[in-house]
């Protein structure tokens, strides 16, 4: 069940101030609404929020690249998308994660981030992927050291500076069941 805007809701369907969802789903996208979502959740990252990209921030890496979502269930049901990313094979064994985006108002909540670069990097382990890599913002590199990635040279990417960093493989197990992804539980770390 997708619900776009809280608008169609009456006052007596309204959730309280203080809803948080139990769980999100982290999964491959499968339905065309996950990913028109996924393209706004990146719009409004990086075009809107950051100001890297102007207009849009689609590339032609997004034609060959798999798109994965967070999205937070309400009663166990996906409601909307709260994180993104994509990856794609660059050469044979040598894949890349790029666009890491989750929504402002869900960072804090339920390790999105961190179960996103989990699948992103076990799918692709599952597909032969021997070597994994992604440019990454400084701010996140704490982030990424934490989940056992090496910074393997610093960069100036869309003139910001960047880590180029790699995954350390063998902390992520080959996950074959991407369409369906994984679980966690909402914990908020206000």
């Amino acid at each position: 069940m997708f619900c776009p805007t809280f608008c169609e809701l009456t006052e007596h369907d309204a959730l309280p101030l203080d809803y948080t969802p139990t769980e999100y789903r982290v999964k491959w996208t499968t339905l065309p609404w996950e990913a028109g979502e996924a393209f706004r959740l990146r719009r409004a990252v990086f075009c809107i929020e950051q100001g890297i990209f102007v207009g849009d921030d689609r590339d032609d890496v997004d034609a060959r690249a798999q798109q994965l979502v967070a999205l937070s269930c309400v009663a166990g049901m996906p409601d909307q998308v709260v994180g993104t990313v994509r990856i794609h094979e660059e050469a044979p064994g040598v894949w890349w994660g790029s666009r890491l985006a989750v929504h402002a108002a869900w960072r804090r909540h339920g390790r999105i981030g961190a179960t996103l670069i989990r699948l992103a990097v076990g799918s692709a382990h599952a597909l032969g992927c021997k070597q994994f890599f992604a440019h990454v913002q400084s701010q996140n590199v704490p982030l990424f050291r934490r989940l056992h990635w090496d910074v393997l040279a610093e960069e100036l990417l869309c003139g910001r500076p960047h880590h180029r960093m790699q995954a350390q493989l063998a902390h992520y197990p080959p996950c074959t069941t991407p369409q369906s992804g994984f679980v966690t539980q909402a914990r908020s770390e206000r």
